[in-house]
C-alpha cells in the first residue's frame, strides 16, 4: 500500500478550450515536472487523444487513465474515468450518437487530434463543447456499466455543475465522488446516510495548471478499481488529502 498523487481531470488540445500546448508529450512532461503519478485525460465529449497520451507516457513511470468529461442534457459536466482506451472509446461511441452540431473553430477553437509524437493527425469537427442528449443518470449508469468511475465535475462552480443546474446534490446521484474546485467541502449525504467522497483535480486547460489541484490516494496500485476502493475506504485504502 502506498500513496499516489493524482490529477484526474486534464484537458488536451482536443478540447476547444484547451491550449494548443496541451499536447500528449506536453501533458506528460508537465505532469512529471509537478511529481504527479496518476493522471486522466478528460476532454469534452471525446477520448480521441487518450491513446496518444498513454503512449507518450510509456516507460516514464506516469500512469495515464482514459477519461472523458461528458456534458449531459441538463448541462451538467461529469468525469468518466477508465483503465483502458478501449473502455473510453466504447463510451465515446455512445456519446457521439447523442452529440449534435458542428464545431466552429473561429468561435470555439480548434479541436486537435494528435499522436504520441505531438504530430497533428487531424481535427475533430463535432461540437465537443456542446451538450449531449443523454440524461445525467444515463451517463453515470453507462460509465459504471463499462467498468469506470463517475465523478461529478467541479460541483461548487456556478456553471456546468450539478448544483448550478439542479440546485443541490441529489442523494440518489450515483457518482463515485464529487470534485471540488474550491477549499470548502460540503456535507453532501447519500441515500444510505453516508457522505459523497470529495476529490480535487486541476481541470487543467493550460500546462501550468496541471497538478495545481490534486488528490492523494492510499492504495495498492494505480487503477480504477483501486481508486474506487480508496473512495469507499475499503481494505485500508483511503483518500489521504484532497
Amino acid at each position: 500500500m502506498r500513496r499516489f498523487r493524482a490529477d484526474l481531470h486534464i484537458h488536451s488540445c482536443l478540447s476547444p478550450c484547451g491550449d494548443l500546448d496541451m499536447s500528449p508529450r506536453g501533458i506528460v512532461r508537465q505532469s512529471l515536472d509537478v511529481e504527479l503519478e496518476v493522471i486522466a485525460v478528460c476532454d469534452h465529449n471525446s477520448a480521441e487523444n487518450v491513446g496518444a497520451v498513454m503512449r507518450a507516457a510509456a516507460g516514464s513511470g506516469l500512469k495515464v487513465l482514459a477519461g472523458m468529461e461528458v456534458h449531459s442534457r441538463e448541462e451538467v459536466h461529469t468525469l468518466a474515468i477508465f483503465d483502458t482506451e478501449e473502455q473510453a472509446m466504447a463510451m465515446q461511441a455512445v456519446v457521439y450518437e447523442h452529440l449534435r452540431g458542428t464545431n466552429r473553430p473561429d468561435i470555439f477553437g480548434d479541436q486537435v487530434v494528435a499522436n504520441e509524437r505531438d504530430e497533428v493527425e487531424g481535427f475533430n469537427d463535432r461540437l465537443l463543447i456542446g451538450a449531449t442528449t443523454l440524461r445525467l443518470e444515463e451517463i453515470v449508469a453507462l460509465v459504471h456499466h463499462l467498468g469506470g468511475l463517475s465523478v461529478a465535475s467541479h460541483v461548487d462552480r456556478p456553471s456546468y455543475s450539478v448544483t448550478s443546474q439542479l440546485g443541490f446534490v441529489p442523494a440518489d446521484l450515483g457518482v463515485d465522488a464529487l470534485e471540488y474546485a474550491g477549499e470548502e467541502i460540503w456535507d453532501a449525504p447519500r441515500e444510505d446516510g453516508s457522505r459523497f467522497p470529495a476529490v480535487r483535480f486541476s481541470d487543467a486547460h493550460f500546462p501550468a495548471q496541471i497538478g495545481q489541484r490534486f488528490t492523494v490516494f492510499l492504495m495498492e496500485s494505480a487503477s480504477v478499481e483501486e481508486i474506487r476502493k480508496a473512495l469507499r475506504g475499503e481494505g485500508g485504502r483511503s483518500v489521504v488529502t484532497s
